[in-house]
């Protein structure tokens, strides 16, 4: 699961992204990274925050998307490339 969201308010001189990624690990623990920063900018931030089950996780992704769409992001449809990032 994927989920972007971005946040543009050019009057506050706002532009900011989060993105949300539930993967699971070698050891078979689910995950929940969250990565935010500003659109444009180097330097993002992550955090990884692990989970029982795979429908734990989904359920704290849908609870942060909910979260940050009160606070005025947006959700962006997400495009995955073919072959990674080789362009």
């Amino acid at each position: 699961m994927l989920i972007r969201l971005e946040k543009i308010n050019p009057g506050r001189r706002q532009r900011r992204f989060y993105v949300l990624y539930v993967t699971q690990t070698l050891f078979g623990e689910w995950c929940v990274i969250h990565e935010w920063g500003r659109l444009g900018h180097k330097g993002s931030k992550s955090r990884i925050e692990y989970l029982a089950t795979e429908a734990a996780a989904h359920d704290v992704c849908i609870d942060l998307k909910a979260a940050k769409m009160r606070n005025g992001y947006a959700s962006i449809p997400v495009q995955l490339t073919l072959f990674g990032d080789s362009l």
